[in-house]
């Protein structure tokens, strides 16, 4: 998980952040599995902003045997992404940048799932968030190597990855 060390306790705040995320992620995960949800959870290892000719939004980074089980479903037709949820977690400290998130990507006529969660921050990712806020747009891009290709995810509110004090402050600038 990326994470920006510029203060002596962010650290330990992003990494507590994010086990917590990752938790809650296999709680939510096994409450699809009882309901007969398929269900891919992923553990990015990386996430980070992309605003390049070729794709905007977050890259997910995961491992290349997590990438093939995405790509593996979406390319072969089987499962076909129509719906998603985010569980945005507030913060519980107030003065720090780091955002969590899950994106569960639903497939409602198969019954498949893929949980992506998310951990950010908010100050290296404004752009990103800035345009996908004007555009009604998030892509969050799971990709194991970009040379291989990605599997993109597209997310119509993206002021659900924030807080909506971010978007104030940004406003207020």
């Amino acid at each position: 998980m990326m994470t920006d060390e510029s203060a002596d306790d962010e650290p330990d705040l992003a990494e507590s952040l994010w086990t917590e995320l990752l938790e809650d992620t296999r709680a939510v995960a096994d409450e699809y599995r009882e309901d007969g949800w398929d269900v891919v959870v992923l553990e990015p290892t990386d996430i980070e902003p992309v605003d390049s000719e070729e794709r905007v939004g977050l890259d997910a980074t995961v491992s290349a045997d997590e990438y093939d089980v995405v790509a593996g479903l979406i390319d072969d037709g089987n499962v076909t992404i129509t719906a998603a949820d985010v569980y945005y977690r507030p913060l519980a400290e107030a003065e720090t940048d780091q955002r969590v998130a899950l994106a569960v990507e639903r497939d409602d006529d198969s019954e498949t799932a893929i949980f992506v969660p998310l951990a950010y921050d908010i100050t290296a990712v404004r752009p990103v968030f800035e345009t996908a806020l004007l555009e009604e747009q998030l892509l969050v891009h799971v990709l194991a190597d970009p040379d291989d290709g990605w599997v993109s995810f597209s997310h119509d509110d993206p002021s659900l990855f924030l807080e909506e004090s971010d978007v104030r402050a940004w406003d207020a600038e």
